[in-house]
């Protein structure tokens, strides 16, 4: 997320933080530099020249050049900045109203929009466990009420059932009444998109708003359209008054300038962004975390939420006692991998790591390859429960059977055996309070890390 921006404002800073003084032309300079890497990031230059114009005059303050720190000083001018560019406060999705509650999604075609409306229905029954139902009004485009019909089945969400020839404000009335009667908590309404904002698209939208009120008005945007995205925010905001945005595809923008365009563009929140393909795959803006996270400071608060979603507490109970015990199997550290899988693998971990541009640039230069846990986790599954629980066992015939089970060369398989037994014999030695020795990790694996 943003990694090129990250990346840029990492280097403009680790010079400011290096000199023990600075002068104004140094940070004047700076500055310039931030600006561009902005732009860079198709960032709205209306939004790059306020943004800017609010750091200057405190970046080159008195107390700021005179500090014993000024660089470090100046990151936090710009972190404070861009909490603020990106919307000051975490807000939740507006859900004060009778039942049922209405929510509007609009956006243009191809922007996510179907599958936003069922994340949201997942997140909405997750966080505020609310009974929701799925309703698309989109009789245009071809099979767009299947699929949302596939998404809301496949993902056990409750749907309105399709019935042809219905005009979207009829599909509407017949969503409200269908929900009344079932006792739905909140009815999410999937409007109709188009290639590019038209009149006929927003006279239908301020139609259905003004039948169904609905507590959220909420635009769903392509990422990767940069400040174009942006742009439509504003153009939908000025035609049927936004409550919010969902921004999509947030993981696979390396630029960010949607999203540091978006609030200042547009005065409407960023409330949730997608993070993925997966149903479970949309979360909760945080300006503060986002901050950080361009910044390069890291997102531990993010990384420790991900890590504790979707646990068992049984299993987890059952792992600390045997860690506790010194007992570390192959179940355990399967359960790890699967865990580190869930938290989008290492680069989904590192991610939310401090300094994450020189982590990445380590681990590219380690060559550490990221499909490992997957290539760990079917040498693991092609183990036999009696290999799980006791690896000593796994002579050379079992590696070859374990080799053709799980498609993995047997050099990777006996890697994996060296890992897992020095990771064993670091347990037993924790669990018995002693220091692990600084040998207990090969120099091979901490070279990796350094």
């Amino acid at each position: 997320m943003f990694e090129n921006l990250t990346g840029k404002l990492e280097k403009v800073f680790s010079k400011l933080k290096q000199a023990p003084s600075l002068t104004e032309e140094q940070v004047d300079s700076g500055l310039k530099e931030v600006r561009i890497a902005l732009l860079e990031a198709d960032v709205a230059l209306e939004t790059v020249k306020e943004f800017i114009s609010k750091i200057k005059p405190k970046a080159i303050g008195k107390e700021i050049i005179k500090s014993t720190t000024p660089g470090q000083m100046i990151v936090k001018i710009v972190n404070d900045e861009l909490i603020s560019l990106l919307g000051s406060e975490t807000k939740d999705i507006n859900l004060k109203a009778q039942s049922p509650i209405s929510i509007l999604l609009v956006g243009l075609q191809g922007s996510g929009k179907t599958t936003s409306a069922a994340k949201l229905s997942k997140f909405i029954n997750k966080k505020f466990k609310k009974k929701v139902m799925l309703v698309s009004l989109d009789i245009y485009r071809p099979a767009a009420q299947d699929q949302l019909k596939v998404l809301a089945e496949t993902n056990k969400i409750e749907h309105l059932p399709i019935i042809k020839n219905q005009s979207p404000l009829d599909i509407s009335k017949r969503a409200l009444n269908s929900a009344t009667l079932s006792g739905i908590d909140v009815i999410i309404f999937d409007t109709a998109g188009r290639t590019q904002v038209d009149l006929s698209m927003m006279s239908e939208i301020k139609q259905i708003k003004s039948f169904i009120k609905p507590t959220e008005t909420i635009l769903v945007a392509d990422a990767l359209t940069g400040q174009v995205a942006a742009n439509v925010a504003n153009e939908f905001n000025k035609a049927v008054d936004l409550s919010s945005v969902i921004l999509t595809r947030v993981d696979g923008d390396s630029r960010g300038g949607a999203a540091l365009s978006m609030k200042q563009i547009t005065g409407k929140p960023i409330k949730l962004i997608g993070v993925g393909e997966k149903i479970d795959d949309l979360e909760q803006f945080h300006p503060e975390r986002i901050a950080k996270r361009i910044l390069g400071m890291g997102d531990i608060v993010s990384l420790v939420e991900k890590a504790s979603q979707d646990l068992d507490e049984k299993k987890v109970k059952e792992m600390e006692e045997e860690l506790s015990q010194g007992l570390f199997t192959m179940e355990n550290y399967l359960s790890q991998i699967r865990q580190m899988k869930k938290m989008g693998g290492m680069d989904g971990v590192m991610s939310m790591l401090p300094g994450v541009s020189k982590l990445k640039q380590q681990m590219s230069d380690a060559a550490i390859d990221e499909n490992i846990l997957s290539q760990n986790e079917a040498i693991i599954l092609s183990m036999t429960k009696k290999e799980r629980k006791n690896p000593k066992i796994i002579s050379g015939s079992r590696r070859k059977r374990i080799s053709n089970g799980s498609g993995v060369d047997v050099t990777k398989i006996n890697k994996l055996l060296k890992q897992f037994k020095m990771m064993s014999e670091m347990m037993k030695k924790m669990s018995k309070g002693k220091k692990i020795p600084s040998g207990i990790i090969p120099d091979e694996i901490m070279n990796q890390i350094k």
